[in-house]
C-alpha cells in the first residue's frame, strides 16, 4: 500500500491536490496582477494559437512544395517559389509567435511567483510562536524554495507546452480526417491517448517514489542544518560521527528510493517508445499502400509522415514534462498549504492602533496553558505603573517568560486581560502593540551581517549617527571601533563570532534604537560571568531610565533596586514587595537569597583558591 504524502503542515494530498493546487494559483495570473496582467495573458494566448496555427499548416504546404517538384514529366519542373517562401514564412512566424507569446507571459508568470512567495513569507511571520518553536527551518525553507520554483515550472510548461500540445493533436487529426480518411485520424488519436494513459499509470506508481526522494532529502537536509547550526554543541560532546550516522541513514533512505525510481524510468521508456513506433509503422504503412494504389500523392505521403515526426516528438517530451509537472504539483501545494496553518494569534476585525501613553502595564485575572492539559499561569494580576521597574523571580518553569511572551502577544491569555495604558492588546494591532515594546532576551540571536546592520534593526530607518549613539549608550561603541572593519564587522551565523557579553551589548543598542516606552528584560544577564554582568546591568539601567520595566531574573541580586519584586512559582505569584520587605518576610524570595548568596560565596572561594595556586 503506497505511504500517504504529507506536507509541512502535515495535511494529506489527496486525489484532487493538482486541481486544488492549479486554483490556488490562478489567482495571482488573473486577479492580482489587475488588468495589465490580464491582457498579457489574453495576448499570449493569441499569441500561442497563432503559432499552433502556423506550426501545423507546414506540413500541408511542404507536401505541396514536394507534389510539385515530382511531376510525371521531369523536364516540366518549376520551381514553386511561392509556396517555398510560405514554408520559410510559416515556419519563422511559428517561433516567433511562440517567442512573443513568452515576452508578453513572462510579467505575469514571475510577478505570480513573487506575490506567492511573499504572500507564504508573510503568513509566515504572521503565525504563533508555538508553530516556530514546532518547526523545522531546513525543511521549511526547502519548501518554500521548491515551491516558488514549481509554479515558474508549471506557467512555463503545463500553459506553453501541455495546453499546445493538445490543441495541435486534435488540429492535426481534423486535418488528416478531412484530407484522408478517419482511420488516419484514428489510429493517430487512439495511439496518443494509449501514450498518454500509459504515462499517467506508470508514473503515478512512480511518484511515491518521488515522494519518498522528497520526504527523505528534506529530512536529510532539516537534519543537517540542525547539526552545523548546534556546531559547538557537537563539538563539546565529541558527537561528530554520531551525527555523521544520522545524516547517512537519511541519505541511505533516499539513496533506495532514487535507484528504485531511476530504474523505473526505464520501464516507463520501453513502453513509450513501444507505443510510438507500432503507430508510426501502421500509419506509414497505410499511407504506402495509398500511394501505391494512386489516392495519396508522394507529397500526401511526405505531409503524413512530417505530421506524425512533428506530433510525437514532442509526446516524448511530454512524457518528462508530465512527471516533473506531478512533482511541481505537489510543490507547490506544499508551499501553499503553509498558507493553511491556522495563524492562532490574529488582529481582531477593525482594530487599531495602540494609542501612546506613558506605559502602564496590568495584568488582570490571566490564566495561559501551552497545552489545554496543563495550566501555566493561574489568576495573575499585577500592575506595573509608568516608570516603575517590576522584577518577576522564581524557580525555572514557574511561567516567569510565559508573562513576557503573552505581553510580546506570542500567544493569547486563556482568561483575563492584558493591558496597556488601559487597552487591551487583544484590541490593538499586532504592529503597534510590538513597536511599543522593546525586549533584551537572554539568549541575543543577531542576523549573519554586520554590527551595523544588527543595531539598525531596531529602526532601519536610523541615520548612521544614531546607531553609533545607542551603541556607546550600550558601551560597545569602543569595542566596535577597535575592530578592523568597525561597524562594518561581520557577526556570523546567530552572532557567534561576538562574545555573550557583546551579543548581549548589541541587543541593548538595538533595543535603545527602537525608543520602546515599554522594556522587557528577560534573564537578560543570567548566562554572563560576574564581571560582564555589572558592565550590562549598568547599561541596562541607563537604558531603562524613565521607562516602564519588566525583569526577567534568576540571579536575585540583579533586582534588589526594583520598585517591586514578584515571587512566581508554578504558575501563581506568591510573594510581592520591595528587597528588603521580602527579606525580612522570611519566605521563599527570602530563602532563594540566602541560597544563591551561599552559591556565590562558595564560587569566590573556589576562585581564590585557583588565584592563589602556584602554577604548573
Amino acid at each position: 500500500m503506497a505511504e500517504p504524502d504529507r506536507t509541512l503542515s502535515g495535511r494529506r494530498v489527496d486525489s484532487g491536490f493538482e486541481w486544488q493546487a492549479l486554483r490556488t494559483l490562478a489567482p495571482y495570473l488573473w486577479t492580482y496582477g489587475g488588468l495589465q496582467a490580464k491582457v498579457r495573458v489574453l495576448v499570449a494566448l493569441l499569441f500561442l494559437a497563432a503559432a499552433k496555427g502556423a506550426t501545423v499548416y507546414i506540413p500541408v504546404v511542404y507536401g505541396q512544395i514536394v507534389d510539385r517538384l515530382s511531376p510525371e514529366e521531369p523536364s516540366a519542373i518549376v520551381i514553386p517559389v511561392a509556396l517555398i517562401i510560405a514554408f520559410g514564412t510559416l515556419r519563422i512566424l511559428s517561433i516567433a509567435f511562440a517567442e512573443l507569446r513568452d515576452a508578453v507571459f513572462t510579467k505575469v508568470a514571475q510577478r505570480a511567483i513573487r506575490e506567492a512567495a511573499l504572500q507564504t513569507f508573510r503568513h509566515l511571520h504572521g503565525l504563533a510562536l508555538r508553530y516556530h518553536l514546532e518547526r523545522q527551518t531546513g525543511g521549511l525553507s526547502h519548501a518554500i524554495e521548491r515551491g516558488t520554483k514549481a509554479i515558474d515550472f508549471i506557467l512555463r510548461f503545463m500553459l506553453f507546452n501541455i495546453l499546445p500540445t493538445l490543441l495541435e493533436i486534435l488540429l492535426v487529426c481534423g486535418i488528416l480526417w478531412t484530407l484522408f480518411n478517419v482511420w488516419y485520424a484514428l489510429i493517430t488519436l487512439t495511439s496518443i491517448a494509449a501514450y498518454i494513459a500509459y504515462t499517467m499509470i506508470v508514473t503515478e506508481w512512480r511518484l511515491k517514489w518521488r515522494r519518498e526522494m522528497n520526504e527523505t532529502d528534506q529530512r536529510a537536509n532539516t537534519r543537517a542544518i540542525d547539526s552545523l547550526l548546534n556546531y559547538e554543541t557537537v563539538k563539546y560532546f565529541g558527537n561528530e560521527e554520531y551525527e555523521a550516522s544520522r545524516y547517512d541513514r537519511a541519505l541511505k533512505r533516499y539513496e533506495r528510493a532514487a535507484v528504485i525510481s531511476k530504474t523505473s524510468l526505464s520501464l516507463l521508456n520501453i513502453g513509450q517508445a513501444a507505443i510510438v513506433g507500432i503507430a508510426i509503422t501502421v500509419l506509414v504503412l497505410m499511407a504506402a499502400g495509398d500511394v501505391t494504389d494512386g489516392t495519396m500523392t508522394i507529397g500526401e505521403f511526405v505531409m503524413v509522415n512530417t505530421y506524425l515526426i512533428q506530433l510525437y516528438m514532442p509526446l516524448n517530451f511530454l512524457g518528462f514534462v508530465y512527471r516533473e509537472i506531478k512533482q511541481a504539483l505537489t510543490d507547490m501545494e506544499a508551499m501553499f498549504h503553509l498558507l493553511d496553518v491556522n495563524a492562532e494569534v490574529r488582529d481582531r476585525p477593525g482594530a487599531g492602533a495602540l494609542v501612546p501613553g506613558d506605559g502602564a502595564v496590568e495584568f488582570r485575572n490571566v490564566s495561559f496553558a501551552y497545552d489545554s492539559r496543563r495550566e501555566v499561569l493561574h489568576d495573575v494580576s499585577f500592575r506595573v505603573e509608568p516608570g516603575q521597574t517590576l522584577a518577576l523571580v522564581g524557580p525555572s518553569g514557574a511561567g516567569k517568560s510565559t508573562i513576557g511572551r503573552l505581553l510580546y502577544r506570542f500567544y493569547d491569555v486563556g482568561a483575563g486581560a492584558i493591558l496597556i495604558d488601559g487597552q487591551d492588546i487583544r484590541d490593538v494591532t499586532q504592529q503597534s502593540l510590538r513597536r511599543a515594546l522593546g525586549v533584551v532576551p537572554q539568549d541575543a540571536v543577531l542576523f549573519n551581517d554586520t554590527i551595523r546592520y544588527n543595531i539598525a534593526y531596531g529602526r532601519p530607518d536610523a541615520l548612521p549617527e544614531e546607531v553609533e549613539e545607542a551603541a556607546r549608550l550600550a558601551a560597545i561603541h569602543g569595542f566596535v571601533m577597535s575592530s578592523p572593519d568597525g561597524y562594518e564587522t561581520t557577526v556570523g551565523e546567530r552572532g557567534l563570532k561576538l562574545s555573550g557579553g557583546e551579543k548581549q551589548r548589541v541587543a541593548i543598542a538595538r533595543t535603545i534604537l527602537k525608543q520602546p516606552q515599554i522594556l522587557l528584560f528577560d534573564e537578560a544577564t543570567s548566562s554572563l560571568d560576574t564581571h560582564t554582568e555589572r558592565e550590562i546591568l549598568s547599561a541596562l539601567r541607563l537604558v531603562s531610565k524613565e521607562k516602564t520595566t519588566l525583569v526577567i531574573a534568576h540571579r536575585l541580586s540583579t533586582v534588589i533596586d526594583a520598585d517591586r519584586i514578584l515571587v512566581v512559582v508554578d504558575g501563581r505569584i506568591v510573594e510581592s514587595g520591595r528587597h528588603a520587605r521580602l527579606l525580612a518576610d522570611d519566605g521563599i524570595y527570602a530563602a532563594m537569597w540566602r541560597e544563591q548568596q551561599r552559591a556565590a560565596r562558595e564560587a569566590e572561594k573556589v576562585e581564590a583558591k585557583d588565584t592563589a595556586a602556584p602554577p604548573g
